[in-house]
């Protein structure tokens, strides 16, 4: 079983339910799902782009990304409806645990001048968003066989109706909030 699951299951449940008084576990916010963009606006030129980004991305997540299509055209950046702009995965379950374990325990820690993530980065229902430079980071990556620096969106969607409590429960995962 994984680290961080079971991490959530006998310790985390319980500091939240004594900080927050729930009455039940069940009302414990968890971690749903991990969703990684990666947004590659050159693939509208050169298609072979998105095919390395792909590849990084599956390397990263262990599973393997979608394309994602712009919505609609917009002619100052040269882009048509329905054109391939990047590429995205959803993580849940025990991928997602352990994704989120490299994430705050190998890689965080590798950034350069890395003085902890952004505590505001909440969207007001207890989501996360987290913006990473570049896909170096993770030790999946290695640096000889990257052709292009890429950065990429991490989103933490989580239960929590308020970005209190979600924000205690990524600080309880081990999350490196700046203070």
């Amino acid at each position: 079983m994984n680290r961080l699951r079971e991490l959530y299951e006998n310790e985390i449940i319980d500091a939240m339910m004594q900080k927050f008084q729930y009455k039940n576990k069940l009302e414990v916010p968890k971690i749903e799902k991990i969703i990684i963009n990666m947004g590659v606006g050159e693939a509208k030129e050169n298609v072979k782009v998105l095919d390395s980004a792909m590849e990084d991305l599956q390397q990263i997540a262990g599973q393997k990304p979608v394309v994602t299509k712009a919505k609609k055209s917009i002619a100052n950046f040269k882009i048509r409806e329905g054109m391939p702009i990047g590429c995205k995965v959803t993580l849940r379950g025990s991928r997602m645990y352990d994704f989120a374990d490299r994430l705050i325990n190998l890689a965080l820690p590798r950034v350069r001048d890395f003085r902890g993530v952004n505590p505001n980065a909440f969207d007001g229902r207890g989501n996360y968003s987290l913006g990473v430079k570049e896909q170096l980071i993770f030790p999946e990556i290695e640096y000889d066989k990257i052709d292009k620096v890429r950065g990429m969106d991490i989103v933490f969607v989580t239960t929590a109706k308020t970005d209190e409590e979600a924000r205690e429960l990524l600080r309880l995962f081990g999350m490196p909030f700046r203070k």
